[in-house]
């Protein structure tokens, strides 16, 4: 005679029909493996893997072109208005001086004179955008190993970092983009080789010195006799003010995105800000992953980045703009910062420092927007 626990445990293992023909398909090894991949936790991601750093550099190097292309008219008239162009010295400190200033270009030269130097311009901020942001995440990660080491410093340093290394690495480029920009003439419609060639082949008249001690006579005509002044050092104006310029510029952008987006990730609003489901937290097997913004809350935060470090770095990127174009403005004298910094204020005064201003922020805001954008959205659709 069976017990009531056998008759039970038989029953139990008795084969049990299926409810629907859908079922079976529920129990396949096929589905548990899916079903256990879901579940596991995504795998670490390693930032110094070569797959990282291409995917990375490709993101940032998109994310340059979108957002220059974006703002390339505003671009070219800002270059022009900084350089103290003579044919656009009439637009300076009118509200009415941009739109004109548009206008007019459109007329003389038509979609291509907005786009002067464009070619330049995507040629430059590809390596440049792909460098800045690809050293970014790997410093980043050097200065901060976890979410808990996240300061304003830290951050800060890190973006500060990352421009100069980019700066380092593509600065030739960004003086060849400007020339290309300044000329206004039509009949003198260069080439990216002729612009090469020309800046090449300047030969900047020697600087007069007078200095009372004869040592300070010897150390400059010494420092003169070693440093090349023509060749492929041209291409190296205004070199000093743009690293110098690097420091607050690309640390406040990046220190101020990543705030702005921190806010806009706060329990109160993240309902509203966030894409669902976009969220990785750290363990010990993943790093911490924050939600993607949706693309409103994304823009303003990239936008706001911009609006911070133009305002910290403007009075050097006019210097550095004016040392960019020494060898067609003045008497061709290769000036130091300390020479172009007298020369802007004696000429306009404290506002000389912030010309274009008003144009630099139409242009940047939308331009740090557009690039913040597409270099998390590209990152989030590599995968990284």
């Amino acid at each position: 005679m069976t017990t009531t626990a056998q008759t039970i445990s038989a029953h139990a293992n008795r084969p049990q029909p299926l409810l629907c023909p859908t079922d079976a398909e529920s129990i396949t090894p096929g589905k548990e493996k899916m079903a256990s991949a879901r579940q596991a936790p995504a795998a670490k991601v390693d930032k110094q893997s070569p797959e990282y750093l291409v995917k990375s550099g490709l993101a940032g190097g998109l994310a340059g072109c979108a957002a220059k292309t974006v703002v390339g008219p505003l671009d070219r008239v800002k270059i022009l208005l900084q350089t103290s162009n003579p044919n656009f010295a009439k637009y300076q400190g009118h509200w009415t001086g941009l739109p004109n200033a548009i206008r007019d270009i459109y007329v003389d030269n038509g979609v291509r004179g907005l786009f002067k130097g464009h070619s330049a311009t995507l040629l430059r901020i590809f390596p440049y955008a792909g460098i800045k942001f690809l050293a970014y995440e790997q410093i980043r990660a050097s200065v901060i190993k976890h979410k808990g080491e996240e300061t304003a410093a830290r951050r800060f340093a890190s973006g500060s970092m990352a421009g100069m290394v980019s700066v380092f690495f593509t600065y030739p480029l960004e003086v060849i983009r400007v020339r290309l920009a300044f000329e206004t003439r039509a009949e003198n419609r260069s080439t990216l080789r002729s612009i090469c060639r020309m800046i090449y082949n300047e030969h900047p008249p020697p600087t007069v010195h007078h200095p009372h001690n004869p040592i300070t006579a010897a150390a400059v005509t010494v420092a003169e006799k070693a440093a090349p002044r023509t060749g492929l050092a041209n291409f190296f104006r205004g070199f000093s003010p743009t690293m110098l310029g690097m420091i607050p510029y690309a640390g406040a952008s990046f220190l101020a995105h990543d705030t702005a987006s921190d806010l806009m990730r706060h329990p109160l609003v993240f309902r509203y800000t966030t894409l669902p489901n976009t969220q990785r937290t750290e363990s010990a097997t993943t790093t911490h992953k924050p939600a993607q913004l949706q693309y409103w809350a994304e823009l303003a935060s990239g936008g706001f980045a911009g609006f911070v470090s133009q305002t910290v770095s403007y009075p050097l990127e006019v210097i550095r703009r004016r040392m960019q174009v020494g060898g067609v403005v003045g008497d061709g004298h290769r000036l130091s910062i300390p020479e172009v910094a007298k020369r802007i204020f004696m000429e306009k005064g404290f506002r000389g420092f912030f010309v274009g201003l008003t144009i630099g922020y139409i242009k940047i805001v939308p331009m740090s927007a557009t690039a913040f954008l597409v270099y998390e959205r590209a990152k989030y659709y590599l995968g990284i």
